[in-house]
């Protein structure tokens, strides 16, 4: 793991002669994934962008401030809502890229920008948000429910990516991994050994998720409700939430939305008890705290890569009841911002929200002190100085461990 002292970036990363090139799979949205590229766009503000396509406008103005290079993918016809259907060409699309000009690769990968082509003579770096799950360890949960004829033409598919993704993780100098799951997976997919992987834990911005915001949200009294944060989609597992909160007798607000969201509904219309869920849609960061400091709890029933979602409820002072597994196991600390439970049933997760270790006290200062660890400035801190080490033993001609 990488070092924690100190965050800030007090001299020039590289020497001014070094040209980068950042390599994002999509740019669709401002998701966690982006919130990590936009600090590396601060870090290296010179630096070209090449993603197989962008939605204009979709990302930050930091993002969008760069000269950003897209792939053929781009110009396929329903290619910014339908991308996804295009995923037996992404090789040859993130292949096409010419970086022959560049002498340091960050790629900023959940899908296919870590196989990226590099130049020989340049370092390139993987700052991995996980493997593509969806060929690897989550096809069922991606397509389970489809019809037999389908998955069997998928699963072809995906046993040719799962070739082509494992023979081209060698183009990697150097991996940094989200959580100590990722690294794993890293490890067993790819066949990376373990001292090749660090873990740098993504941002969670700290100035915006903080105590104290004054008022609860319309329609909603302080500590009468639990919470749930998430795109609305089957691995999320929010079903579980969802029949959970109403057998426990709670009142649960869900913000996002997805596929999953007509579905939800009609479970929670149909689930008998005492509880109730009230879907109140997608809603703008700066609405956020709010929600989260009147809560009750906030509800992370899923398996998750990390999670940036249970760290800005901690940053607001409030108890996570999170899953015992995946990148929750790197950020909630039992009873000083949440608790956990074992079993991914609705009766394992309607335990613990009637737990009585969610009375508290809960102390809202050391859990605000405990998210800081991950703020921004800590992680552009470590990955500015994990870089400038590689570089400097890049220049050396050292291997990378």
């Amino acid at each position: 793991m990488d070092d924690t002292a100190g965050s800030g970036v007090s001299a020039p990363i590289l020497p001014a002669t070094v040209r980068v090139a950042l390599v994002h799979d999509w740019l669709t949205g401002m998701r966690g994934g982006e919130k990590c590229l936009e600090v590396f766009c601060e870090l290296f503000p010179d630096a070209d962008i090449f993603t197989l396509l962008r939605i204009p406008g979709a990302t930050s103005e930091t993002i969008e401030s760069h000269r950003i290079h897209t792939s053929f993918i781009q110009q396929l016809p329903g290619a910014a809502s339908k991308y996804r259907w295009a995923l037996p060409l992404f090789p040859r699309a993130i292949e096409s890229f010419d970086l022959d000009s560049y002498d340091l690769v960050l790629t900023s990968s959940h899908s296919v920008a870590k196989s990226v082509r590099a130049a020989p003579a340049a370092l390139s770096v993987c700052y991995c948000y996980t493997p593509m799950r969806y060929i690897w360890d989550r096809f069922d949960d991606y397509f389970g429910d489809k019809p037999t004829l389908y998955r069997w033409a998928v699963d072809r598919v995906a046993a040719r990516l799962r070739r082509w993704d494992r023979r081209t993780a060698g183009r990697t100098d150097l991996w940094l991994a989200i959580s100590t799951i990722v690294k794993q997976r890293i490890h067993d997919f790819y066949g990376v050994d373990r001292e090749r992987i660090e873990i740098v834990f993504p941002p969670v911005d700290t100035a915006v998720f903080r105590p104290g915001a004054a008022d609860p949200p319309a329609g909603l009294t302080t500590g009468g409700y639990d919470l749930v944060v998430s795109a609305l989609v089957p691995y999320k597992r929010i079903d579980l939430a969802v029949a959970a909160a109403i057998a426990a007798g709670r009142q649960l607000v869900v913000i996002g939305d997805g596929p999953e969201r007509a579905r939800l509904q009609r479970l929670a219309a149909a689930t008998r008890g005492a509880g109730s869920v009230r879907f109140v849609g997608a809603r703008p960061t700066h609405e956020l705290p709010a929600f989260y400091t009147h809560a009750r709890c906030f509800v992370f029933p899923g398996l998750e890569d990390f999670g940036i979602t249970p760290l800005e409820s901690t940053a607001c002072g409030r108890p996570v009841v999170a899953y015992a597994a995946g990148g929750a196991l790197d950020t909630i600390r039992e009873d000083l911002n949440g608790i956990f439970f074992t079993e991914q049933t609705v009766a394992g997760l309607g335990d613990a929200l009637c737990d009585s270790r969610l009375a508290g006290p809960w102390d809202s200062a050391a859990m605000a002190a405990h998210a800081s660890a991950f703020s921004r400035d800590v992680f552009r801190g470590r990955i500015a100085r994990r870089v400038a080490s590689a570089w400097r033993g890049h220049e050396r001609g050292e291997a990378h461990v």
